[in-house]
């Protein structure tokens, strides 16, 4: 179950009785009101339901349907018994051709989409402190890895831009799980509305903001659900990528960026010298935990015939689990992001580590292009790196290494002058188009 520690008090909220009960309340009274409409029930008791039920659910309140659900052992009607205590005679009218999942499913969705507004609050935050330190760094041009390897330049502003881009992609996401989250069913016993009108459903559906779900069975089809939790766990698979990029650029041989230190900030009760990643190192815990609320999600969605409660207990864990734990790790993420502390002079230092051999390729592609064969350019450019990389690994200075071995290869200089090859080792070539890439993500340069 999600901690204090974890939690963010909005979110928490979302899940607490006193919420779930207004919500149940709502559904119980806004189909009361289209019950009258249709002149099932007397349009004074709808109106006795809403002057009499439509009060806080204090702690009183809630203790009270505790209560009455340790002997009834039913939730919804320790519920309606609660509230028919406070409106009287009227309240047989409440619940009319309405069955307890008709209460529970509408009203999980509702906390759902409750939920995924704030949580795309939160990624709407995160991609203001992306777009602002992308922009920041945008030309600061930084060693990049493959496997972990040095391979080609980017920048630093560029990696910002990539983790703006994919939640960009979830924010998408999001919206459409929510979108898709969002339906009511008032259909009754195996869905088939034959004690309720559709017409109810319809009522309240708009009320609270939802869809009227096409064809419920007696429960509203758990695909949806599925959804919705794939769609946090793809988020929190995000977070983790954000998070180990910055844990590597943090480690001590790399040292580009690291999460900001506080003052009085202690990193070790053993080495007062540490300084150790860890938000970062706690965000991919977080992620672990949402993703692993998935898999549930998934199994929930085949039920026996038109319904079973094989998945009340698990929603019942992962819908405050997933969603409280994601709030609290995108608002943990944006202020890492706001105050990362990145270090240009390691960043260069990094870069100009192996000599120049950064530019192998475009080394390799001048060849070719000057009539080499790919086969033969290759050897060339490797037999003349080869040398530069095993003098770096033996600590051996590497500075200018590679470009003076291309010039004193007569192979090589067979096809490319000395200005030609000088001409290859230009950090611009690498960066040319930045604006352009910043243009798709931003829509600006």
């Amino acid at each position: 179950m999600s901690i204090q520690r974890y939690s963010r008090p909005q979110m928490t909220a979302i899940w607490e009785a006193a919420n779930k009960f207004s919500i149940w309340f709502k559904i119980e009274a806004h189909a009361c009101d289209a019950l009258a409409e249709l002149g099932v029930i007397p349009k004074d008791s709808a109106k006795a339901v809403w002057a009499n039920g439509d009060r806080p659910y204090t702690p009183e309140r809630i203790a009270r349907i505790d209560a009455i659900e340790a002997e009834t052992k039913h939730d919804v009607i320790a519920f309606l018994t609660e509230l028919a205590e406070h409106i009287g005679p009227d309240s047989r009218f409440v619940h009319q051709g309405m069955t307890s999942s008709d209460v529970l499913d509408t009203c999980l969705n509702v906390q759902l989409t409750q939920a995924a507004d704030i949580l795309l609050a939160d990624i709407d935050a995160l991609l203001a402190a992306l777009e602002r330190r992308a922009f920041e760094y945008k030309d600061l041009v930084c060693m990049g890895r493959s496997h972990g390897i040095h391979a080609e330049p980017v920048t630093i502003g560029l990696k910002f831009a990539g983790f703006a881009a994919e939640f960009q992609r979830n924010k998408a996401r999001l919206l459409a799980a929510r979108e898709d989250i969002a339906t009511c069913a008032i259909s009754g016993a195996v869905g088939t509305f034959a004690n309720i009108d559709p017409r109810v459903e319809e009522h309240v559906a708009a009320k609270l903001g939802l869809s009227p779900e096409p064809l419920s069975t007696q429960v509203i089809p758990r695909d949806r659900h599925a959804q919705f939790f794939a769609t946090l766990g793809t988020i929190a698979s995000s977070i983790e990528r954000v998070a180990v990029e910055i844990r590597h650029l943090q480690r001590t041989e790399v040292r580009e960026a690291e999460e900001y230190f506080s003052p009085g900030q202690k990193g070790s009760s053993a080495m007062p010298h540490k300084r150790n990643p860890v938000l970062t190192e706690n965000l991919t815990g977080l992620a672990r935990m949402v993703r692993g609320y998935v898999v549930p999600a998934m199994e929930n969605v085949a039920l026996w015939h038109e319904r079973d409660i094989s998945h009340s207990s698990v929603e019942r864990y992962i819908g405050p689990d997933a969603t409280i734990t994601l709030d609290f790790a995108l608002a943990r993420l944006t202020n890492v992001v706001d105050k990362l502390v990145v270090y240009p002079d390691v960043v260069e230092r990094n870069l100009n580590q192996l000599g120049g051999l950064i530019f192998s390729q475009r080394v390799l592609l001048a060849l070719t292009q000057a009539g080499v064969s790919r086969e033969d350019a290759y050897r060339l450019v490797q037999r003349n790196a080869m040398k530069v990389w095993d003098a770096a690994g033996e600590g051996k200075e590497t500075k200018g290494k590679f470009l003076a071995g291309l010039k004193s290869d007569t192979d090589v200089a067979k096809a490319l002058s000395a200005a030609q090859i000088d001409e290859l080792f230009d950090l611009g070539y690498h960066t040319k188009h930045v604006d352009t890439i910043f243009r798709r993500v931003f829509g600006k340069a």
